[in-house]
């Protein structure tokens, strides 16, 4: 194999609000032996997810912080080097929790195979990928919106907020778009983003309930606290859903 060493980012010091570069360094490392019933993998795409944030804190949460000195934790979209797996080629395209490196060995945990076949494998990150499911699930399983039905979307601008727009819209509900910012909010209404039905955009920072529409929203999906979203609960029906994803 001609690589001799894997390249990865680890986490240097803790942030102070926006992480810098000063908050990350690049490190060297050997490359894994092929574990005995596991694969080695080659990174392709690495994914950059808000949730990674709330991973560099020592707070608790859900999930395990990243410490000081370790890899950045991440889903990759890998390319199998090397194989001791039945059901897995030299070739073979998979969505691994790698973090942010160049090669990682894995045993075979946690994988999903993509088929490039059927669609760009860069979609294992999004539409097709965690932000793709936690959209689906938040509004589909979760919300079960009717038709006729007001969808309020926060973070309308990322990932998963410009996709549940995208599912509320086929199931025949209107969707409202919330987001923080001028330029946010003119992304949503802009021509290219013209195959998310967005109906209306919100300022996340509106200062006037009487901007909102009368009835406001059957059901509210968020990524984010509730607290400045205070405004939009009043002229909200009785009956409202509220649906929150964890980050």
């Amino acid at each position: 194999m001609s690589e001799t060493a894997v390249k990865q980012i680890v986490l240097a010091s803790w942030p102070k609000g926006m992480p810098t570069r000063e908050n990350f360094r690049l490190e060297k490392a050997s490359m894994p032996e092929l574990p005995t019933g596991g694969l080695l993998l080659r990174v392709l795409y690495l994914s950059l997810d808000p949730y990674m944030r709330g991973r560099m804190d020592d707070c608790k949460s859900y999930a395990k912080p990243v410490g000081i000195g370790e890899v950045m934790t991440a889903e990759c979209v890998c390319e199998v080097i090397a194989s001791d797996q039945g059901g897995y080629a030299v070739g073979d395209i998979v969505l691994a929790p790698t973090g942010w490196r160049t090669h990682a060995a894995s045993a075979g945990a946690a994988l999903r195979k993509l088929d490039p076949a059927v669609a760009p494998i860069t979609t294992g990150l999004g539409v097709l990928g965690m932000p793709g499911f936690t959209a689906y699930a938040g509004l589909n399983l979760i919300g079960k919106p009717k038709p006729g039905e007001t969808v309020a979307v926060a973070a309308a601008s990322g990932p998963v907020g410009s996709l549940v727009g995208q599912l509320a819209k086929l199931a025949g509900a209107r969707a409202v778009g919330i987001a923080g910012g001028t330029e946010k909010c003119r992304f949503c209404s802009s021509k290219n983003f013209a195959s998310t039905p967005l109906s209306i955009i919100v300022h996340l920072t509106l200062p006037k309930s009487s901007q909102l529409p009368a009835r406001m929203g059957s059901m509210f999906i968020s990524k984010m606290s509730a607290a400045p979203f205070g405004k939009l609960y009043c002229p909200c029906s009785t009956n409202l859903r509220a649906c929150r994803c964890a980050d």
